[in-house]
């Protein structure tokens, strides 16, 4: 909440000094830099309010509580992302049917420099947290202030043109920054979708598989399932074990892969063991359900093979 009250006020500071510029100069360039700007300063508010939610308890309805608040503001800010874009589109095409030279460049490339050093230390403030406390929305919004800031120096160099003798080059600069937001768009949508979709990096998986299978007691470690819930970690996953242990030391065990895991991978936030016999005796231990699961799916394959 630190960083993004501060990137607000940081992005807001840049947006308004760029904006009292736009107004002397008349740069459509400057001006949709602007616009990017100061939406990327409100996309602090979604954000701010999902981290809110988050700190809700779960309840009965809710039953995994308010974390996916967050990936909806992820969502919202792509939207308000992609709604820049078209302005700055429309804009710079006003330009480039009716170029007219800029105003004060002087001040429109000192502008480009704000829009720059702004950015720039959004970016740090959002990633550094971002990566702190394990959300991809946040350390996303500071890949994208990372990159908005080389837009504003886009600015500078539209700015340099016009007073070279070529007005267009400020609107055609409009135009790239334009095409350079609906990459990030692009790129974001896809981050998103994939969190949406529970997408993990197979390399968390893999870290879970191995930790869980160093612990005593543990004779393998199947269908693992891992998703992210906002910044937090959950996972779920089958134990093998001796089928003749008592269900204390059984429980035991499992409660020890869930302290490995909880130091192994410090984001996860909620571990659900499951014990499985090993099977030495020959008897399906799983012969009651079986006929829940899918012909030819992982889950039944995988739970014959106990």
């Amino acid at each position: 909440m630190s960083a993004l009250k501060l990137s607000l006020a940081v992005l807001g500071v840049t947006a308004l000094i760029q904006a009292l510029i736009v107004v002397a100069s008349g740069s459509v360039a400057l001006l949709a830099d602007t616009i990017h700007n100061l939406s990327d300063a409100l996309t602090a508010i979604p954000l701010a309010i999902a981290f809110i939610l988050g700190r809700r308890l779960a309840t009965r309805r809710y039953t995994y509580g308010y974390g996916r608040a967050e990936d909806i503001a992820g969502v919202i800010i792509v939207l308000m992302i992609f709604s820049s874009a078209l302005i700055a589109a429309y804009e710079s095409y006003q330009k480039i049917i009716d170029p007219k030279p800029l105003e004060n460049v002087g001040w429109v490339m000192v502008a480009a420099v704000v829009g720059f050093l702004g950015n720039e230390t959004v970016a740090i403030i959002r990633m550094r947290a971002g990566r702190a406390i394990g959300s991809a929305a946040l350390v996303a919004d500071g890949q994208h202030a990372q990159i908005d800031g080389f837009t504003s120096l886009a600015v500078f160099i539209g700015a340099l043109g016009s007073a070279l003798g070529f007005p267009i080059a400020d609107p055609l600069i409009g135009l790239l920054i334009t095409i350079a937001i609906l990459f990030i768009v692009k790129d974001t949508v896809s981050a998103m979708y994939q969190r949406l979709m529970d997408a993990v990096d197979p390399a968390i998986v893999d870290d879970v598989e191995q930790a869980t299978k160093q612990v005593p007691g543990v004779e393998a470690a199947r269908e693992i399932r891992v998703r992210w819930v906002g910044h937090r970690l959950m996972a779920e996953l089958n134990v093998t074990v001796n089928e003749d242990l008592t269900t204390r030391e059984s429980h035991r065990i499992a409660e020890e892969v869930r302290h490995t895991l909880f130091h192994a991978q410090p984001k996860l936030a909620e571990i659900t063991v499951h014990i499985d016999p090993c099977g030495h005796s020959g008897a399906d231990q799983h012969e009651l359900t079986a006929h829940h699961y899918l012909s030819g799916a992982l889950n039944q394959s995988e739970h014959h093979a106990h």
